[in-house]
């Protein structure tokens, strides 16, 4: 599949593979409750972290998991590719760890968007 920056993308249909992993239940951050924890201050700033769960390195043992054949041969992922099952939990726990000691201070984040605020009035 060719992408709008014209580069190629390798898309693989993990569905087989997502059936027979367990399902992470690592739960998504309330939208309602980070909307709210911003309403107390004068100046936000937004960002979004597009596409970066891709760069979240495969778990080792894992990666023979994620084989595909082309006509040059077999490969199978380093870093996380999109479609897997648990791959939005992954990404969600990880951001979560990097920003901990900023959120619900001068931070919120959701998914891949990042929110910082300026001091409370």
């Amino acid at each position: 599949m060719k992408k709008k920056s014209g580069k190629w993308r390798v898309c693989i249909d993990f569905t087989n593979l997502s059936e027979a992993c367990p399902k992470d239940n690592y739960p998504p951050s309330k939208i309602d409750q980070l909307i709210e924890a911003t309403t107390e201050h004068e100046l936000l700033s937004f960002m979004d972290a597009y596409s970066c769960y891709n760069q979240i390195n495969m778990y080792p043992p894992d990666k023979d998991k994620t084989a595909f054949t082309t006509g040059r041969g077999i490969f199978c992922y380093k870093v996380m590719p999109f479609g897997l099952k648990n791959s939005g939990a992954t990404f969600q726990q990880m951001i979560n760890r990097v920003f901990k000691d900023l959120t619900g201070h001068t931070m919120e984040v959701y998914v891949d968007d990042m929110l910082m605020e300026s001091i409370r009035h």
